[in-house]
Formats: C-alpha cells, structure tokens, sequence
C-alpha cells in the first residue's frame, strides 16, 4: 500500500519500485514503529484529533499487530513498500479508513527517525550487555594467570617481563571504554524526532514532548529539520560497533600468535577451534581470525554511512534509506562474533612453563640494569649506554645478562657493582614495577580488583536500562 500517489497520474516503474523498496530488510523495525505508533495515538486523542471510540479501535488494532508481528503471524506482502506501508495496510485490513486517521500529524520522515532510533537504542544495550559478557570472560582468565611470568612485547620483539594477568587485563580496560562510549552515544541519541513531521513540525495540536516521554527519550527534537535529517546517532554507532571491532580483531590476532606451534603458549579448546579439510592434523583458531576479518566489515560500514551522510543537502533526502542495512548488519554481526570470541576466552588454557622461560629471553631484563644504575644517581643516558652495551657483550660471548662477571660489568661502568644481579631476575623486575597501573603483583591484584567493582557497576547500570526500555516497549 503506498503512502502517497494522490498528485499523480500513474504509479511508479516497476524498476523505480523495486529500487525505491525497503521492506524486505527494514520491517525489522515494526516493533519498534507500533511502539511510537502507540505513543501518537496518545497525543492524538489528548488533542482531540480522534475521538475516544476511534482511537479504541486503532488501539486494538495496534496492539494486535504487535503481537501478530512478535509471532511471525504479520509478515509484508511484495506490493508493500516499506515497514511504514506494510503496517498501515495491516492497520486497515483489521479497520477500514478509519485505520488511516493514524498518519495525520505525522511524515514518514520523522516516523523512520523515530523507529530508527529506538531500534538502535535497543540493539546497543544488548550490545553492552555482551560486552559485559566478554569482559567478564576475559577478567576470569586474568586473575587466574595474575601470578605467570611471560614476556611483554613492543613491535612483536622481547621487551620487559610481565605478568600475563596484566596481558590479558589490558583488552578489558578497552572494552571499558566502549561501554564509555555507548553511555555517551545514549544520552545524544535519546532526542525523540516524532512531532518533526515532514521537516517543519506540524500545525496541528500536538504534543511532541509527550510522545518524546512515553518513548523514554529525554526530549524531542528543538530543530524539526534536524529532526529529520539527523543520522549522527547513526554514524556513532557505527563508529563505536567499529572499534569493537578493532578490539575484538585485536584480542583474535594475540589467540592467533599465542595458539601457533613456535609459540605453543595457547592450548584453545576443541569446541572454538576447527580442523582442514585435507590435513588431518590441523588445529585452527578460526574463531579468532574470523573475529580478525569481521573488523574489516564493520568499519566498510561506517565508511559507507559516512560517505553516503557527506554531502547530503537541506532536510529528508532518499539516500537516507542507505542507513539501515549497514547499522543492521554491524549489530548483527557483532551479535554473532562477542559469544564465540567470550567462549574461546574462556575456555583457553596457556601453558605457564613455557611463558615463565620464555621471560627473561631477548634480553628483556637489561632495563633493571639501567634502572639500577640510575638509582646509584647516574644519568639514565649513561645507563641506557651501559646496559646496551652489557646486552652487545653477552650477544658476543654467547650468555645471558646474570651471566657476566664482576670484572666484566665494572668494565662496562665502574657503578656495575655484583649487587646488579639482585634486579637481574623475572620476579625480581615485576615485583618492582609497582606504579600504578604496572604489572608488580600488587599492581595488578589493585587493578583487577578496580575491574571487577566497574565491571559489576556496568552490568547493574545496562541491565536497568535494558529493563527500562522493554518495559516501555511493553507498555
């Protein structure tokens, strides 16, 4: 059923139709288009538009179709051309014409905005949701490694030794920021576009503040173009699914070093983990690399939005209709993504002899050496120099850095006392890294304790948001 036609002659191509539908991928927003539906029907019979037994009957037709839609039972038909129009027709097959008295004061312009926003407000707290998820998965094998030496790495080279705890630790402190981020993104994209009409408002009686309310936003546009037109809430949410996704890559990129056979640190359980087709020995950590490749899909779509929003003049323009599939596809595919990389977290097993000898290796405690002269007062560029060259002789003589003699270490600098060997061990440099934030034992025992409490004032926060928003769905 169209929602427009009466000024023309003729309907549209079939080729303008087919390229100008929408429905087959965007009717997953009728739940959420009932829902404001609901909400301006309110206002409507508060004005006095409707009569109080007109819109009892729109009411019950509504509300049938919200559940008829829940059940599959409503469904569009192919000469519908979008959600919009599916809905008023199912709306009119239940009541007549009256079933159309629902549009007045309203445009689709603002109704998609509308629907479009408490779609992604819905989709983002389920997001944060299994963001929590996967943070606490990721803080479980934290502290259960917060006591293992490994190596700590700079450009994929031996740096210093670290506690693997703080390794791992380190992924849920991003994903805190994007729990961060989608606090933010909700309180910009709760401004209700319903009352915007087309892109000037409405000259009717209507009371866009109350709809805003009822729809749990906490206020309506103050610009009824931008209104409209507005699709920055769009943008940002693509924008931080993105970086989930440069974080999820991340951690699928480490499982991948971590599981290989020159490592052999990572043991990944066999249900996250897939073989090949002609090698019967293999042992893949799919799950990781297609958590890898899944990033490069979510930021084409940001690309995409971004470059379809650039150049988009004055108010509604049809390009816009290029929104809802990549903001679709990037929660869906996020959706998929969190709980098989939370599983493979969880269920891994790092090999803890492996990583504690390998911790001290590359030389990657020649910083103790120049920190210990620094605390006999010389100047750390001299004790850079003298460690390097500590580092070149044990290259040369083919040993390890405890290795040198006294005799040898005073000739590299007269402050090289046999007193150095003390720092010239793995749980001797992390025990010392005791600043905040660093990988000592007692550092890392703080700040995973931090974690947990933020962890658990995150869930608590984004499950009563979630609740509050069902039950306004609900209502």
């Amino acid at each position: 059923m169209a929602l427009w036609g009466g000024r023309f002659s003729d309907g549209p191509a079939q080729t303008v139709f087919a390229l100008s539908r929408s429905v087959h991928f965007d009717f997953r927003l009728a739940p959420y288009d009932l829902r404001s539906s609901l909400a301006h029907l309110d206002v409507l019979e508060s004005s006095g538009l409707l009569d109080k037994q007109v819109s009892s009957q729109i009411r019950s037709g509504l509300r049938e179709l919200i559940s008829e839609v829940a059940k599959g039972e409503f469904t569009p038909k192919p000469e519908d051309e979008d959600v919009h129009s599916a809905l008023e027709r199912g709306l009119m097959e239940k009541l007549g014409e009256v079933g159309g008295s629902l549009r007045a004061g309203r445009s689709r312009n603002d109704q998609v905005a509308t629907d479009l926003k408490l779609y992604a407000v819905d989709q983002m707290l389920h997001l944060a949701s299994l963001v929590t998820e996967l943070q606490s998965a990721l803080l479980s094998k934290a502290t259960e490694y917060k006591d293992a030496p490994a190596p700590g790495f700079t450009h994929l080279q031996h740096a210093q030794p670290i506690l693997f705890g703080h390794e791992l630790a380190k992924h849920v402190h991003a994903l805190s920021r994007d729990l961060d981020r989608i606090a933010d993104w909700l309180k910009r994209t709760k401004v209700s576009p319903l009352g915007s009409g087309a892109l000037s408002g409405s000259s009717l009686p209507l009371a866009p503040e109350k709809t805003a309310s009822a729809l749990g936003f906490s206020s309506n546009s103050a610009n009824s173009i931008d209104g409209v037109s507005d699709r920055d809430f769009v943008a940002e949410a693509l924008f931080i699914t993105s970086l989930i996704g440069v974080h999820l890559s991340r951690i699928g990129e480490e499982w991948c070093i971590w599981a290989t056979t020159e490592f052999g640190w990572a043991k990944v359980a066999d249900a996250y983990s897939t073989g090949s087709s002609i090698m019967p020995q293999k042992k893949n950590p799919d799950m990781a690399e297609l958590a890898r490749g899944k990033a490069g899909r979510l930021i084409g779509n940001l690309t995409g939005v971004l470059t379809m929003l650039k150049g988009l003049p004055f108010a509604y323009n049809r390009d816009l209709q290029e929104d809802k599939e990549p903001l679709f596809d990037s929660f869906d595919t996020l959706f998929l993504v969190i709980p098989a990389v939370a599983g493979m977290v969880a269920t891994t097993e790092f090999d803890r002899e492996k990583m504690l000898a390998a911790a001290p290796m590359g030389f990657s405690l020649a910083t103790e050496i120049a920190d210990f002269l620094v605390r006999a007062h010389i100047p750390f560029s001299q004790a850079h120099e003298a460690a390097g060259k500590c580092v070149a002789q044990c290259e040369k003589l083919g040993i390890a850095l405890h290795e040198l003699s006294d005799d040898q270490l005073i000739s590299i600098h007269p402050a090289l006392t046999s007193d150095v060997r003390k720092v010239l061990t793995v749980d001797g440099a992390l025990a010392s890294r005791t600043t905040r934030g660093g990988t000592s034992p007692s550092s890392l025992e703080v700040q995973l304790k931090d974690l947990k409490v933020e962890l658990s004032q995150n869930t608590t926060k984004f499950t009563a948001e979630s609740k509050a928003f069902s039950g306004m769905m609900g209502a």
